[in-house]
Protein backbone atom coordinates (compact mmCIF):
# COMPACT_ATOMS: atom_id res chain seq x y z
CA UNK A 1 0.00 0.00 0.00
CA UNK A 2 2.77 2.48 -0.61
CA UNK A 3 0.84 4.34 -3.94
CA UNK A 4 -2.53 5.65 -4.25
CA UNK A 5 -2.34 6.19 -8.40
CA UNK A 6 -6.11 6.09 -10.06
CA UNK A 7 -7.02 2.73 -11.17
CA UNK A 8 -10.00 1.50 -12.73
CA UNK A 9 -11.70 -1.33 -12.11
CA UNK A 10 -10.55 -4.67 -13.91
CA UNK A 11 -12.24 -5.43 -16.87
CA UNK A 12 -12.09 -8.83 -16.43
CA UNK A 13 -11.01 -11.03 -13.94
CA UNK A 14 -7.36 -12.12 -13.18
CA UNK A 15 -8.63 -15.54 -13.96
CA UNK A 16 -9.80 -14.96 -17.39
CA UNK A 17 -6.65 -13.04 -18.75
CA UNK A 18 -4.32 -14.07 -20.82
CA UNK A 19 -0.62 -14.71 -19.33
CA UNK A 20 0.52 -11.87 -21.64
CA UNK A 21 -2.35 -10.09 -20.57
CA UNK A 22 -2.16 -10.82 -16.72
CA UNK A 23 2.06 -9.75 -17.26
CA UNK A 24 0.84 -6.75 -18.88
CA UNK A 25 -1.30 -5.67 -16.18
CA UNK A 26 1.17 -6.51 -13.61
CA UNK A 27 4.07 -4.61 -15.75
CA UNK A 28 1.69 -1.13 -15.53
CA UNK A 29 1.57 1.61 -13.21
CA UNK A 30 -1.66 0.51 -11.66
CA UNK A 31 -1.32 -0.52 -8.73
CA UNK A 32 -3.56 -4.15 -9.38
CA UNK A 33 -2.89 -6.54 -9.60
CA UNK A 34 0.31 -6.11 -7.12
CA UNK A 35 2.33 -8.20 -5.05
CA UNK A 36 -0.53 -9.65 -3.29
CA UNK A 37 -2.44 -11.29 -6.08
CA UNK A 38 1.08 -12.20 -7.76
CA UNK A 39 1.96 -13.98 -4.39
CA UNK A 40 -1.65 -16.11 -4.68
CA UNK A 41 -0.74 -16.77 -8.40
CA UNK A 42 2.35 -18.73 -7.44
CA UNK A 43 1.09 -20.48 -4.71
CA UNK A 44 -1.36 -21.32 -7.44
CA UNK A 45 0.83 -22.26 -10.26
CA UNK A 46 2.82 -23.89 -7.03
CA UNK A 47 -0.78 -26.42 -6.43
CA UNK A 48 -0.88 -26.94 -9.97
CA UNK A 49 2.86 -28.55 -10.52
CA UNK A 50 2.09 -30.62 -7.43
CA UNK A 51 -1.05 -31.77 -9.31
CA UNK A 52 1.17 -32.44 -12.24
CA UNK A 53 3.46 -34.50 -10.34
CA UNK A 54 0.58 -36.72 -8.67
CA UNK A 55 -0.91 -37.09 -12.13
CA UNK A 56 2.39 -38.28 -13.41
CA UNK A 57 2.07 -40.92 -10.65
CA UNK A 58 -0.54 -42.57 -10.27
CA UNK A 59 -1.54 -45.45 -12.78
CA UNK A 60 2.42 -45.99 -12.99
CA UNK A 61 2.93 -50.07 -11.95
CA UNK A 62 6.33 -48.76 -10.54
CA UNK A 63 4.41 -46.28 -7.89
CA UNK A 64 1.37 -48.57 -7.02
CA UNK A 65 2.04 -48.35 -3.29
CA UNK A 66 2.31 -44.43 -3.48
CA UNK A 67 -0.67 -44.59 -5.47
CA UNK A 68 -3.22 -43.59 -2.74
CA UNK A 69 -1.30 -40.99 -1.04
CA UNK A 70 -0.80 -39.68 -4.37
CA UNK A 71 -4.21 -38.91 -5.41
CA UNK A 72 -5.28 -37.65 -2.15
CA UNK A 73 -2.20 -35.03 -2.77
CA UNK A 74 -3.39 -34.10 -6.51
CA UNK A 75 -7.26 -33.70 -5.82
CA UNK A 76 -6.22 -31.93 -2.48
CA UNK A 77 -3.76 -29.59 -4.58
CA UNK A 78 -6.55 -28.69 -7.28
CA UNK A 79 -8.53 -27.68 -3.97
CA UNK A 80 -5.80 -25.21 -3.28
CA UNK A 81 -5.09 -23.81 -6.64
CA UNK A 82 -8.44 -22.85 -6.88
CA UNK A 83 -8.59 -21.23 -3.64
CA UNK A 84 -5.46 -19.19 -4.25
CA UNK A 85 -6.66 -18.19 -7.81
CA UNK A 86 -10.02 -17.23 -5.96
CA UNK A 87 -7.64 -14.87 -3.43
CA UNK A 88 -5.60 -13.27 -6.20
CA UNK A 89 -8.79 -11.77 -7.63
CA UNK A 90 -9.97 -11.02 -4.15
CA UNK A 91 -6.29 -9.06 -3.02
CA UNK A 92 -7.14 -6.87 -5.94
CA UNK A 93 -10.47 -5.86 -5.53
CA UNK A 94 -9.28 -5.14 -1.68
CA UNK A 95 -6.85 -2.96 -2.40
CA UNK A 96 -9.11 -1.40 -4.74
CA UNK A 97 -11.47 -0.69 -2.15
CA UNK A 98 -8.13 0.85 -0.50
CA UNK A 99 -8.19 3.30 -3.34
CA UNK A 100 -11.63 3.80 -3.34
CA UNK A 101 -11.81 4.81 -0.06
CA UNK A 102 -9.25 7.30 -0.20
CA UNK A 103 -10.86 9.22 -3.08
CA UNK A 104 -13.75 9.68 -0.51
CA UNK A 105 -14.81 13.28 0.02
CA UNK A 106 -13.44 15.14 3.19
CA UNK A 107 -14.93 18.57 3.10
CA UNK A 108 -16.99 17.99 6.43
CA UNK A 109 -16.57 16.41 10.19
CA UNK A 110 -19.17 13.77 8.83
CA UNK A 111 -17.62 12.91 5.40
CA UNK A 112 -14.23 12.68 7.34
CA UNK A 113 -15.47 10.77 9.66
CA UNK A 114 -17.42 8.56 6.77
CA UNK A 115 -14.07 8.44 5.11
CA UNK A 116 -12.15 7.14 7.94
CA UNK A 117 -14.27 4.38 8.75
CA UNK A 118 -14.04 3.12 4.94
CA UNK A 119 -10.46 3.39 4.81
CA UNK A 120 -10.16 1.50 8.37
CA UNK A 121 -12.55 -1.47 6.98
CA UNK A 122 -10.86 -1.29 3.71
CA UNK A 123 -7.11 -1.96 4.92
CA UNK A 124 -8.09 -4.44 7.30
CA UNK A 125 -9.59 -5.96 4.41
CA UNK A 126 -6.32 -5.16 2.40
CA UNK A 127 -5.11 -7.15 5.62
CA UNK A 128 -6.91 -10.08 5.60
CA UNK A 129 -6.68 -10.98 2.27
CA UNK A 130 -3.06 -11.39 1.97
CA UNK A 131 -2.83 -13.40 5.84
CA UNK A 132 -5.30 -16.03 4.05
CA UNK A 133 -3.22 -16.37 1.05
CA UNK A 134 -0.33 -16.88 3.36
CA UNK A 135 -2.12 -19.64 5.15
CA UNK A 136 -3.20 -21.75 2.08
CA UNK A 137 -0.35 -21.01 0.36
CA UNK A 138 1.64 -23.06 3.27
CA UNK A 139 -0.75 -25.79 2.54
CA UNK A 140 0.65 -26.00 -0.85
CA UNK A 141 4.10 -25.90 0.13
CA UNK A 142 3.35 -28.92 2.54
CA UNK A 143 1.75 -30.61 -0.51
CA UNK A 144 4.83 -30.38 -2.42
CA UNK A 145 6.99 -31.86 0.79
CA UNK A 146 4.36 -34.61 0.72
CA UNK A 147 4.43 -35.07 -3.34
CA UNK A 148 8.20 -34.79 -3.34
CA UNK A 149 9.36 -38.22 -1.88
CA UNK A 150 6.83 -40.26 -3.36
CA UNK A 151 5.78 -39.04 -6.90
CA UNK A 152 7.25 -39.75 -10.05
CA UNK A 153 10.99 -39.75 -9.86
CA UNK A 154 11.20 -38.22 -13.56
CA UNK A 155 9.28 -35.29 -12.08
CA UNK A 156 11.13 -34.57 -8.92
CA UNK A 157 12.25 -31.64 -10.29
CA UNK A 158 8.28 -30.22 -10.93
CA UNK A 159 8.00 -31.16 -7.05
CA UNK A 160 10.76 -29.15 -6.06
CA UNK A 161 10.32 -25.81 -8.30
CA UNK A 162 6.27 -26.59 -6.49
CA UNK A 163 8.13 -26.04 -3.50
CA UNK A 164 10.06 -23.04 -4.26
CA UNK A 165 7.48 -21.40 -5.49
CA UNK A 166 4.67 -21.67 -2.82
CA UNK A 167 7.17 -20.91 -0.76
CA UNK A 168 7.77 -17.75 -2.10
CA UNK A 169 3.91 -17.52 -2.23
CA UNK A 170 3.84 -17.50 1.64
CA UNK A 171 6.76 -15.00 1.93
CA UNK A 172 5.42 -13.08 -0.79
CA UNK A 173 1.97 -12.49 1.28
CA UNK A 174 3.73 -12.18 4.54
CA UNK A 175 5.24 -8.88 3.29
CA UNK A 176 1.53 -7.85 2.06
CA UNK A 177 -0.07 -8.36 5.48
CA UNK A 178 3.23 -6.53 7.03
CA UNK A 179 2.98 -3.43 4.75
CA UNK A 180 -0.60 -2.68 5.83
CA UNK A 181 -0.95 -3.39 10.11
CA UNK A 182 0.96 -0.41 10.56
CA UNK A 183 -2.30 1.63 8.88
CA UNK A 184 -4.18 -0.26 11.47
CA UNK A 185 -5.10 1.49 14.73
CA UNK A 186 -1.80 0.24 17.19
CA UNK A 187 -4.30 -1.23 19.66
CA UNK A 188 -6.56 -3.20 17.12
CA UNK A 189 -6.33 -6.94 18.25
CA UNK A 190 -5.56 -7.82 14.50
CA UNK A 191 -2.31 -5.78 14.35
CA UNK A 192 -1.33 -7.26 17.88
CA UNK A 193 -1.82 -10.74 16.97
CA UNK A 194 -0.93 -11.11 13.21
CA UNK A 195 2.66 -10.57 13.22
CA UNK A 196 3.22 -14.13 15.57
CA UNK A 197 1.10 -16.10 13.57
CA UNK A 198 3.01 -14.69 10.26
CA UNK A 199 6.43 -15.96 12.08
CA UNK A 200 4.71 -19.29 12.53
CA UNK A 201 3.59 -19.38 8.65
CA UNK A 202 7.23 -18.20 7.59
CA UNK A 203 9.10 -20.78 9.64
CA UNK A 204 6.51 -23.73 8.36
CA UNK A 205 6.92 -22.42 5.03
CA UNK A 206 10.64 -22.32 5.11
CA UNK A 207 11.21 -25.51 7.00
CA UNK A 208 8.57 -28.09 4.73
CA UNK A 209 10.48 -25.87 1.77
CA UNK A 210 14.06 -27.29 2.92
CA UNK A 211 12.28 -31.09 3.35
CA UNK A 212 10.85 -31.04 -0.02
CA UNK A 213 14.31 -29.68 -1.55
CA UNK A 214 15.95 -32.24 0.62
CA UNK A 215 13.94 -35.22 -0.58
CA UNK A 216 14.51 -33.69 -4.55
CA UNK A 217 17.94 -33.80 -4.41
CA UNK A 218 18.11 -37.37 -2.83
CA UNK A 219 15.89 -38.35 -5.68
CA UNK A 220 17.99 -36.22 -8.05
CA UNK A 221 20.74 -38.41 -7.18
Amino acid sequence: MTSDPAASPPARALAELTLDELLERLSSSAPIPGGGSAAAIAGAMAASLVAMVAALTVGRAEYAEAEPMARELGATAASVRDELIELAQRDSEAYEAVVHARRLPRDSDEHRAARAASLADAVRLAAEVPLRTARVAVRAVELAAGIAPIGNRNAASDAGVAAQLASAAVRGAILNVRINLPYLPADAPFRLETPAELARLEATAMDREAAALADVAARLG
